[in-house]
């Protein structure tokens, strides 16, 4: 009997060392500097609107937390439209090869047509795993000349932009130099590779101000996009086929 008593206590201890050991997903002063901005506001299910999807769809749980399904294809909308405001939050793929991601600045007149099984349109800021890239070099054995895994900024539908970093060259783990995008690309490519992979929780902060997006992965400003049409509208999250959880979601909206 003394020994079932303390197991519950054994697995809480257990739980509670990996929950302190968990490394954390960008450095304390950088978290500790843009937490210490006036006006965040924690999201949760009362500051959404649903566009397309299926009530269970996008899942709530504590101030912050949202776990999408990722079935069917479509977006869940801030209850608000935006101009100028920053987003922060934490973002881990539970599948291999995981698509997701974020819209800035959706019009409402999309939304609000946009039939079941489409994505949003506007300046998507990429949330992919990084068997998505290992999928395609199996594929065609060669890395992607058009994407990454680690927070491409690109426009979709109505969005129009100017990309800050079109082409971008990178080093592989063998030290081969090879070349993601063109010098006309619309999209833009991080300057660095920091995502983790699926089952790890990564960081992103992003400043949406006056049509020019700029995101932070776990702590490093890694893409910028430009000149953004529509630079006004909702906030969206994606849901593109795979599981995917959030954590930490605040939003502050600029003057």
């Amino acid at each position: 009997m003394k020994k079932l008593l303390l197991l519950p206590l054994f697995h809480a201890l257990v739980a509670s060392l990996l929950l302190t050991a968990e490394e954390p997903t960008a450095p304390k002063a950088f978290l500790d500097k843009i937490s210490a901005l006036p006006g965040w506001k924690m999201l949760g299910k009362k500051d959404f609107a649903q566009v397309n999807c299926d009530p269970e769809t996008f899942q709530f749980g504590d101030p912050g937390s949202v776990h999408c399904t990722g079935k069917p294809h479509g977006g869940l909308r801030t209850a608000k439209s935006y101009k100028n405001f920053e987003v922060a939050f934490e973002w881990r793929h539970n599948k291999h090869a995981g698509n997701a991601g974020v819209f800035l600045w959706c019009p409402r007149t999309v939304l609000d047509k946009l039939p079941r099984g489409r994505l949003p349109q506007g300046i998507e800021v990429q949330i992919l795993d990084l068997g998505y890239e290992e999928n395609h070099f199996k594929k065609k054995g060669k890395h992607s000349n058009w994407f990454t895994s680690h927070g491409d900024v690109f426009p979709v539908g109505v969005g129009r932009m100017k990309a800050a970093t079109p082409e971008v060259t990178y080093k592989d783990e063998k030290g081969n130099e090879y070349k993601v995008g063109k010098p006309n690309s619309a999209r833009s490519f991080p300057t660095k590779r920091l995502t983790r992979p699926k089952g790890k929780w990564n960081h992103y902060y992003i400043q949406a101000e006056d049509g020019t997006v700029k995101l932070w992965v776990n702590g490093e400003k890694v893409n910028e996009g430009r000149e953004c049409t529509p630079n006004e509208g909702h906030f969206v999250l994606e849901s593109e086929g795979a599981p995917v959880d959030f954590r930490g979601m605040k939003l502050r909206e600029l003057k």
